[in-house]
């Protein structure tokens, strides 16, 4: 499988290549990524990356009908009128005038506190107007958990087609996950490698080893199989090839048993409705 479809047909490639901590300033890792195979490209405008990825990408003379492209409002930016102008700063920095998915980054502004349900009603407005527009080909979520999509769904003419959220071995919220499913939801991992306490597991190494595959693979694999986009992110030639070169092999059922079972582990800490915590 080497694209997933949106409830309303748009076609996405299956793995995407993240942005997050990557350099501010074009530094070559977009060239390496396009090198390496990737066309699908995540950002957000609280990642600072977006004037980077679009030098990059209009310095490559790839087509744009070539890439897929995903931003995200911030927390500060929400609202109906803050989520119009979020949309239109990204543009501009990503050197495009259209979006192929748009996403509210979370659900909730640090001052949990905070009424957020009508704000995440009129943020959502926002973007299904730039969908009626087409302005952006999808929109959807990231971290929003199955009671923050109800609220959503509610008052929604478009439902959310995508749910961005962490997952990797030892956090794969498989509850949120099933709900995304049952709703026509595409769940997109953000960290789909976890960090390095996942990628030096023993138990992980052994699985990948019936493989023959890095325990890094190991992890793309799973999101793929779990019916999870991944979005892996490396500044390393190398590693960006081989989290596209998980196509040729599927991990078992009773491997995908063992993996689903183990005990949480590296989770970041951060959950929408709770202050961070230690993970």
């Amino acid at each position: 499988m080497d694209n997933f479809t949106l409830i309303n047909g748009v076609v996405i490639p299956a793995v995407g290549f993240g942005t997050y901590l990557t350099s501010e300033r074009d530094d070559g890792t977009v060239a390496a990524a396009l090198e390496a195979g990737y066309r699908h490209f995540d950002t957000a405008s609280f990642y600072g990356t977006e004037q980077a990825l679009g030098d990059a990408l209009q310095s490559s003379h790839v087509p744009r009908s070539e890439l897929f492209l995903t931003s995200k409002l911030w927390k500060t930016e929400m609202g109906y009128d803050g989520a119009l102008a979020a949309f239109e700063r990204s543009l501009q920095k990503l050197h495009t005038d259209y979006l192929d998915l748009y996403l509210i980054h979370w659900p909730r502004t640090d001052d949990l506190s905070a009424e957020w349900r009508q704000l995440d009603h009129d943020t959502w407005r926002a973007l299904e107007d730039l969908y009626r527009a087409g302005r952006v080909r999808a929109i959807g979520v990231s971290n929003f958990l199955p009671h923050h999509l109800r609220n959503l769904m509610e008052s929604a003419d478009i439902m959310p087609m995508v749910n961005q959220i962490e997952f990797h071995p030892g956090y794969p919220q498989t509850y949120t996950v099933e709900f995304c499913r049952k709703n026509n939801i595409l769940p997109e991992a953000w960290s789909p490698l976890g960090r390095q306490r996942v990628l030096q597991d023993a138990r992980l190494a052994e699985i990948a080893a019936n493989y023959h595959k890095s325990v890094a693979q190991l992890c793309v694999r799973f999101a793929l199989q779990c019916g999870v986009l991944p979005l892996p992110k490396s500044s390393s030639p190398e590693r960006m090839a081989a989290n596209l070169d998980v196509f040729d092999f599927c991990i078992s059922d009773e491997d995908m048993d063992r993996i689903l079972t183990l005990p949480q582990f590296g989770w970041s800490g951060l959950h929408p409705d709770y202050p961070k915590a230690d993970s």
